[in-house]
Protein backbone atom coordinates (compact mmCIF):
# COMPACT_ATOMS: atom_id res chain seq x y z
CA UNK A 1 0.00 0.00 0.00
CA UNK A 2 1.43 3.36 -1.03
CA UNK A 3 -0.02 6.35 0.82
CA UNK A 4 1.65 8.82 -1.53
CA UNK A 5 -0.69 10.45 -4.02
CA UNK A 6 0.11 9.88 -7.66
CA UNK A 7 0.70 12.76 -10.07
CA UNK A 8 -2.96 13.11 -11.05
CA UNK A 9 -4.13 13.06 -7.44
CA UNK A 10 -1.53 15.66 -6.47
CA UNK A 11 -2.74 17.92 -9.26
CA UNK A 12 -6.34 17.52 -8.06
CA UNK A 13 -5.29 18.35 -4.51
CA UNK A 14 -3.40 21.44 -5.64
CA UNK A 15 -6.27 22.65 -7.79
CA UNK A 16 -8.83 22.10 -5.03
CA UNK A 17 -6.63 23.74 -2.40
CA UNK A 18 -5.95 26.85 -4.48
CA UNK A 19 -9.56 27.26 -5.55
CA UNK A 20 -11.05 26.74 -2.11
CA UNK A 21 -8.48 29.04 -0.51
CA UNK A 22 -9.87 31.81 -2.72
CA UNK A 23 -13.53 30.87 -2.58
CA UNK A 24 -13.66 30.08 1.14
CA UNK A 25 -11.49 32.78 2.64
CA UNK A 26 -12.34 33.95 6.15
CA UNK A 27 -13.95 37.09 4.72
CA UNK A 28 -16.09 35.08 2.29
CA UNK A 29 -17.17 32.70 5.04
CA UNK A 30 -18.10 35.58 7.33
CA UNK A 31 -20.19 37.16 4.58
CA UNK A 32 -21.90 33.86 3.85
CA UNK A 33 -22.76 33.31 7.51
CA UNK A 34 -24.51 36.72 7.55
CA UNK A 35 -26.79 35.83 4.60
CA UNK A 36 -30.54 36.25 4.88
CA UNK A 37 -33.00 33.41 5.45
CA UNK A 38 -34.15 33.58 1.83
CA UNK A 39 -30.61 33.37 0.42
CA UNK A 40 -29.18 30.10 -0.95
CA UNK A 41 -28.16 27.46 1.58
CA UNK A 42 -24.70 27.16 0.04
CA UNK A 43 -22.14 29.44 -1.61
CA UNK A 44 -23.38 29.42 -5.21
CA UNK A 45 -20.32 31.25 -6.55
CA UNK A 46 -17.96 28.72 -4.98
CA UNK A 47 -20.11 25.86 -6.29
CA UNK A 48 -19.93 27.27 -9.81
CA UNK A 49 -16.18 27.77 -9.50
CA UNK A 50 -15.75 24.11 -8.52
CA UNK A 51 -17.76 23.11 -11.58
CA UNK A 52 -15.79 25.34 -13.94
CA UNK A 53 -12.54 23.88 -12.60
CA UNK A 54 -13.84 20.38 -13.35
CA UNK A 55 -13.73 19.31 -9.69
CA UNK A 56 -17.41 18.38 -9.49
CA UNK A 57 -16.91 15.94 -12.34
CA UNK A 58 -13.86 14.16 -10.95
CA UNK A 59 -15.78 11.09 -9.72
CA UNK A 60 -18.60 11.23 -12.28
CA UNK A 61 -18.63 8.67 -15.11
CA UNK A 62 -17.31 9.85 -18.45
CA UNK A 63 -20.72 9.53 -20.12
CA UNK A 64 -21.99 12.15 -17.65
CA UNK A 65 -19.22 14.61 -18.44
CA UNK A 66 -16.92 13.43 -15.68
CA UNK A 67 -13.39 12.06 -15.36
CA UNK A 68 -14.45 8.62 -14.11
CA UNK A 69 -12.09 8.62 -11.10
CA UNK A 70 -12.83 7.01 -7.75
CA UNK A 71 -12.94 7.17 -3.94
CA UNK A 72 -9.33 8.22 -3.44
CA UNK A 73 -9.77 11.28 -5.66
CA UNK A 74 -13.07 12.03 -3.91
CA UNK A 75 -11.27 11.94 -0.56
CA UNK A 76 -8.60 14.30 -1.89
CA UNK A 77 -11.25 16.90 -2.80
CA UNK A 78 -13.32 16.50 0.38
CA UNK A 79 -10.24 16.76 2.55
CA UNK A 80 -9.44 20.16 1.04
CA UNK A 81 -13.06 21.25 1.56
CA UNK A 82 -12.85 20.22 5.22
CA UNK A 83 -9.57 22.06 5.70
CA UNK A 84 -11.35 25.27 4.66
CA UNK A 85 -14.85 24.51 6.00
CA UNK A 86 -16.21 25.35 2.55
CA UNK A 87 -20.02 25.85 2.59
CA UNK A 88 -20.75 23.85 -0.56
CA UNK A 89 -22.69 20.56 -0.97
CA UNK A 90 -19.68 18.50 -2.06
CA UNK A 91 -20.22 15.70 0.43
CA UNK A 92 -23.96 15.49 -0.20
CA UNK A 93 -23.74 15.62 -3.98
CA UNK A 94 -20.66 13.48 -4.55
CA UNK A 95 -20.26 11.02 -1.68
CA UNK A 96 -23.96 10.47 -0.94
CA UNK A 97 -25.27 10.58 -4.50
CA UNK A 98 -22.87 10.75 -7.44
CA UNK A 99 -20.71 7.77 -6.44
CA UNK A 100 -23.61 5.27 -6.10
CA UNK A 101 -25.43 6.64 -9.16
CA UNK A 102 -22.26 6.50 -11.23
CA UNK A 103 -21.54 2.92 -10.22
CA UNK A 104 -25.02 1.42 -10.31
CA UNK A 105 -27.36 3.74 -12.20
CA UNK A 106 -28.97 3.06 -15.53
CA UNK A 107 -28.13 5.32 -18.45
CA UNK A 108 -31.24 7.39 -17.71
CA UNK A 109 -30.32 7.68 -14.02
CA UNK A 110 -26.71 8.63 -14.76
CA UNK A 111 -28.08 11.45 -16.90
CA UNK A 112 -28.93 13.20 -13.60
CA UNK A 113 -25.20 13.69 -13.08
CA UNK A 114 -24.57 15.89 -16.11
CA UNK A 115 -26.20 19.00 -14.55
CA UNK A 116 -24.21 18.29 -11.38
CA UNK A 117 -20.94 18.40 -13.30
CA UNK A 118 -21.94 21.86 -14.54
CA UNK A 119 -22.84 23.09 -11.05
CA UNK A 120 -26.47 23.49 -12.09
CA UNK A 121 -27.95 21.12 -9.52
CA UNK A 122 -27.46 19.48 -6.13
CA UNK A 123 -28.02 15.84 -5.18
CA UNK A 124 -28.03 14.15 -1.78
CA UNK A 125 -28.54 10.84 -0.05
CA UNK A 126 -30.05 9.58 3.22
CA UNK A 127 -27.37 7.58 5.01
CA UNK A 128 -28.74 7.81 8.57
CA UNK A 129 -31.89 6.69 10.34
CA UNK A 130 -32.78 6.74 14.02
CA UNK A 131 -30.52 4.17 15.69
CA UNK A 132 -27.04 2.86 14.87
CA UNK A 133 -25.37 4.31 11.78
CA UNK A 134 -25.73 2.16 8.69
CA UNK A 135 -28.99 0.45 9.64
CA UNK A 136 -31.93 0.51 7.22
CA UNK A 137 -35.47 0.12 8.57
CA UNK A 138 -37.29 2.05 5.84
CA UNK A 139 -39.41 -0.33 3.78
CA UNK A 140 -40.36 -0.54 0.11
CA UNK A 141 -43.54 -2.45 -0.68
CA UNK A 142 -44.08 -3.53 -4.31
CA UNK A 143 -47.08 -1.75 -5.82
CA UNK A 144 -47.82 -2.47 -9.46
CA UNK A 145 -44.70 -1.65 -11.42
CA UNK A 146 -43.40 0.63 -8.65
CA UNK A 147 -42.96 0.67 -4.88
CA UNK A 148 -44.45 2.37 -1.82
CA UNK A 149 -41.89 3.72 0.66
CA UNK A 150 -42.41 4.08 4.41
CA UNK A 151 -39.87 5.24 6.97
CA UNK A 152 -37.88 8.13 8.37
CA UNK A 153 -34.39 9.34 7.47
CA UNK A 154 -32.36 11.77 9.59
CA UNK A 155 -29.42 14.15 9.16
CA UNK A 156 -30.03 14.45 5.41
CA UNK A 157 -27.95 17.37 4.07
CA UNK A 158 -29.43 19.76 1.50
CA UNK A 159 -32.68 17.78 1.27
CA UNK A 160 -34.75 20.79 0.13
CA UNK A 161 -32.15 21.98 -2.34
CA UNK A 162 -31.53 18.60 -3.99
CA UNK A 163 -32.97 17.52 -7.34
CA UNK A 164 -33.12 13.94 -5.99
CA UNK A 165 -32.65 12.27 -2.61
CA UNK A 166 -31.22 8.74 -2.59
CA UNK A 167 -33.38 6.70 -0.20
CA UNK A 168 -32.21 3.22 0.86
CA UNK A 169 -35.08 0.88 1.77
CA UNK A 170 -35.68 -2.81 2.44
CA UNK A 171 -37.74 -4.22 -0.40
CA UNK A 172 -40.30 -6.85 0.55
CA UNK A 173 -39.22 -10.15 -0.91
CA UNK A 174 -35.80 -8.77 -1.83
CA UNK A 175 -32.76 -7.00 -0.42
CA UNK A 176 -31.97 -3.35 0.16
CA UNK A 177 -32.59 -1.06 -2.77
CA UNK A 178 -31.79 2.62 -3.25
CA UNK A 179 -34.52 4.84 -4.68
CA UNK A 180 -34.11 8.23 -6.36
CA UNK A 181 -36.89 10.30 -4.82
CA UNK A 182 -37.92 13.87 -5.56
CA UNK A 183 -37.96 16.18 -2.51
CA UNK A 184 -41.56 17.27 -3.23
CA UNK A 185 -42.72 13.68 -2.65
CA UNK A 186 -41.55 13.52 0.98
CA UNK A 187 -42.03 15.51 4.18
CA UNK A 188 -38.91 17.52 5.01
CA UNK A 189 -38.44 18.96 8.50
CA UNK A 190 -35.35 21.02 9.40
CA UNK A 191 -33.06 19.57 12.07
CA UNK A 192 -30.49 21.41 14.21
CA UNK A 193 -27.14 21.82 12.50
CA UNK A 194 -23.83 22.80 14.08
CA UNK A 195 -22.65 24.29 10.79
CA UNK A 196 -24.18 26.36 8.00
CA UNK A 197 -25.05 23.10 6.21
CA UNK A 198 -28.83 22.45 6.38
CA UNK A 199 -29.85 19.08 7.82
CA UNK A 200 -33.32 17.59 7.59
CA UNK A 201 -35.57 14.81 8.79
CA UNK A 202 -37.13 13.16 5.75
CA UNK A 203 -40.38 11.27 6.37
CA UNK A 204 -41.81 8.84 3.83
CA UNK A 205 -45.42 7.98 4.58
CA UNK A 206 -46.79 5.86 1.76
CA UNK A 207 -44.67 7.58 -0.89
CA UNK A 208 -45.20 5.84 -4.23
CA UNK A 209 -42.31 5.80 -6.68
CA UNK A 210 -42.12 4.48 -10.22
CA UNK A 211 -39.97 1.63 -11.57
CA UNK A 212 -37.40 4.04 -13.00
CA UNK A 213 -36.50 5.30 -9.51
CA UNK A 214 -34.87 2.08 -8.26
CA UNK A 215 -31.14 2.60 -8.70
CA UNK A 216 -29.86 0.10 -11.25
CA UNK A 217 -33.31 -1.49 -11.43
CA UNK A 218 -32.48 -4.03 -8.72
CA UNK A 219 -32.56 -4.34 -4.93
CA UNK A 220 -29.62 -6.68 -4.46
CA UNK A 221 -27.93 -4.49 -1.82
CA UNK A 222 -25.00 -3.52 -4.04
CA UNK A 223 -26.05 0.12 -4.45
CA UNK A 224 -26.65 0.42 -0.72
CA UNK A 225 -23.22 -1.02 0.05
CA UNK A 226 -21.64 1.58 -2.22
CA UNK A 227 -23.69 4.42 -0.70
CA UNK A 228 -22.88 3.27 2.84
CA UNK A 229 -19.16 3.00 2.22
CA UNK A 230 -19.06 6.26 0.28
CA UNK A 231 -20.94 8.05 3.07
CA UNK A 232 -18.39 6.96 5.66
CA UNK A 233 -15.39 7.49 3.38
CA UNK A 234 -16.53 11.00 2.52
CA UNK A 235 -17.24 11.96 6.13
CA UNK A 236 -13.87 10.77 7.44
CA UNK A 237 -12.09 12.55 4.57
CA UNK A 238 -13.85 15.77 5.58
CA UNK A 239 -12.87 15.17 9.22
CA UNK A 240 -9.25 14.65 8.14
CA UNK A 241 -9.31 18.05 6.46
CA UNK A 242 -11.02 19.65 9.45
CA UNK A 243 -8.36 18.59 11.94
CA UNK A 244 -5.64 19.57 9.45
CA UNK A 245 -7.10 23.08 9.21
CA UNK A 246 -7.56 23.38 12.97
CA UNK A 247 -4.00 22.22 13.65
CA UNK A 248 -2.50 24.69 11.18
CA UNK A 249 -4.50 27.53 12.72
CA UNK A 250 -3.44 26.52 16.23
CA UNK A 251 0.23 26.17 15.30
CA UNK A 252 0.28 29.68 13.88
CA UNK A 253 -1.48 31.04 16.97
CA UNK A 254 0.92 29.53 19.52
CA UNK A 255 3.90 30.72 17.45
CA UNK A 256 2.80 34.35 17.68
CA UNK A 257 0.81 34.60 20.95
CA UNK A 258 3.05 35.55 23.86
CA UNK A 259 2.78 35.09 27.60
CA UNK A 260 5.46 36.14 30.08
CA UNK A 261 7.45 37.54 27.14
CA UNK A 262 7.65 34.12 25.48
CA UNK A 263 5.75 32.62 22.57
CA UNK A 264 3.29 29.94 23.71
CA UNK A 265 5.04 27.45 21.44
CA UNK A 266 8.12 27.67 23.67
CA UNK A 267 6.30 26.20 26.65
CA UNK A 268 6.78 22.45 26.99
CA UNK A 269 3.17 21.78 27.98
CA UNK A 270 1.93 23.54 24.84
CA UNK A 271 4.37 21.60 22.67
CA UNK A 272 3.13 18.31 24.14
CA UNK A 273 -0.50 19.21 23.50
CA UNK A 274 0.22 20.23 19.91
CA UNK A 275 1.96 16.87 19.57
CA UNK A 276 -1.18 15.10 20.78
CA UNK A 277 -3.25 16.91 18.14
CA UNK A 278 -0.76 15.93 15.45
CA UNK A 279 -0.87 12.27 16.53
CA UNK A 280 -4.68 12.27 16.37
CA UNK A 281 -4.54 13.83 12.91
CA UNK A 282 -1.98 11.34 11.60
CA UNK A 283 -3.87 8.36 13.02
CA UNK A 284 -6.99 9.50 11.19
CA UNK A 285 -5.04 10.21 7.99
CA UNK A 286 -3.62 6.69 7.86
CA UNK A 287 -7.03 5.11 8.44
CA UNK A 288 -8.68 7.40 5.86
CA UNK A 289 -6.22 6.61 3.06
CA UNK A 290 -6.29 2.89 3.89
CA UNK A 291 -10.09 2.89 3.93
CA UNK A 292 -10.67 4.81 0.71
CA UNK A 293 -7.98 2.77 -1.09
CA UNK A 294 -9.61 -0.51 -0.02
CA UNK A 295 -13.01 0.92 -1.00
CA UNK A 296 -11.66 1.83 -4.43
CA UNK A 297 -10.25 -1.69 -4.82
CA UNK A 298 -13.58 -3.27 -3.83
CA UNK A 299 -11.86 -5.14 -0.98
CA UNK A 300 -13.97 -7.12 1.46
CA UNK A 301 -12.16 -5.59 4.46
CA UNK A 302 -12.81 -1.98 3.41
CA UNK A 303 -15.51 -1.69 6.07
CA UNK A 304 -13.00 -2.45 8.83
CA UNK A 305 -10.60 0.26 7.73
CA UNK A 306 -13.46 2.74 7.31
CA UNK A 307 -14.80 1.85 10.77
CA UNK A 308 -11.38 2.53 12.27
CA UNK A 309 -11.26 5.87 10.48
CA UNK A 310 -14.78 6.69 11.66
CA UNK A 311 -13.87 5.92 15.28
CA UNK A 312 -10.85 8.19 15.05
CA UNK A 313 -13.02 10.96 13.58
CA UNK A 314 -15.60 10.56 16.35
CA UNK A 315 -13.31 10.37 19.37
CA UNK A 316 -9.57 11.23 19.17
CA UNK A 317 -10.09 13.97 16.59
CA UNK A 318 -12.97 15.57 18.50
CA UNK A 319 -10.80 15.54 21.64
CA UNK A 320 -7.98 17.07 19.60
CA UNK A 321 -10.33 19.87 18.54
CA UNK A 322 -11.05 20.54 22.23
CA UNK A 323 -7.29 20.82 22.72
CA UNK A 324 -7.07 23.34 19.89
CA UNK A 325 -9.81 25.35 21.58
CA UNK A 326 -7.98 25.16 24.90
CA UNK A 327 -4.67 26.34 23.41
CA UNK A 328 -6.40 29.37 21.92
CA UNK A 329 -7.90 30.42 25.21
CA UNK A 330 -10.91 32.74 25.03
CA UNK A 331 -10.43 33.67 21.38
CA UNK A 332 -11.10 30.07 20.42
CA UNK A 333 -14.74 30.59 21.38
CA UNK A 334 -15.08 33.87 19.47
CA UNK A 335 -17.31 33.41 16.41
CA UNK A 336 -15.35 36.12 14.60
CA UNK A 337 -12.29 33.82 14.76
CA UNK A 338 -12.13 30.84 12.34
CA UNK A 339 -11.51 28.06 14.88
CA UNK A 340 -15.18 27.71 15.83
CA UNK A 341 -15.99 26.47 12.32
CA UNK A 342 -13.57 23.57 12.59
CA UNK A 343 -14.92 22.61 15.99
CA UNK A 344 -18.52 22.72 14.73
CA UNK A 345 -17.69 20.69 11.61
CA UNK A 346 -15.80 18.09 13.63
CA UNK A 347 -18.63 17.64 16.11
CA UNK A 348 -21.25 17.40 13.36
CA UNK A 349 -19.27 14.80 11.44
CA UNK A 350 -18.93 12.77 14.62
CA UNK A 351 -22.71 12.79 15.05
CA UNK A 352 -23.26 11.86 11.40
CA UNK A 353 -20.94 8.87 11.77
CA UNK A 354 -22.82 7.66 14.83
CA UNK A 355 -20.41 8.47 17.65
CA UNK A 356 -17.40 6.63 19.07
CA UNK A 357 -19.24 3.82 20.89
CA UNK A 358 -21.37 3.07 17.84
CA UNK A 359 -18.27 2.88 15.65
CA UNK A 360 -16.53 0.55 18.13
CA UNK A 361 -19.62 -1.69 18.17
CA UNK A 362 -19.55 -1.75 14.39
CA UNK A 363 -15.86 -2.61 14.31
CA UNK A 364 -16.34 -5.33 16.89
CA UNK A 365 -19.13 -6.89 14.84
CA UNK A 366 -16.94 -6.89 11.73
CA UNK A 367 -14.07 -8.55 13.57
CA UNK A 368 -16.43 -11.14 15.08
CA UNK A 369 -17.70 -12.05 11.61
CA UNK A 370 -14.17 -13.03 10.61
CA UNK A 371 -13.43 -15.00 13.79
Amino acid sequence: MDFNLDETQQEIRGLAADLLARESSHERLEAFEKRGKDDPAYDVAAWKALAQAGLLGIVLPEDAGGAGLGPVELAVILREAGARTAPVPLYASLALAAVPIGRHGTAEQRALLAPLAEGETVLTGAYREVGPAGEVNTTARPDGDGHVLDGVKTFVPYAREAARILIPARVEGGGIGVFLVEPDAVTITPQPSATTEPLSRVALDGVRVGPDTLLGGTADGAAWETLRRSAVAGAVALASGVIEGALELTKEYVKTREQFDRALAQFQAVTMQIGDVYIAKRALDVAVWAGVWRFAEGAADADEDLAIAAYNACDPVVKALYTCQHLHGGIGLDVTYPLHRYFAWGKQLGHLLGGAEDRLDSLGALVAQEA
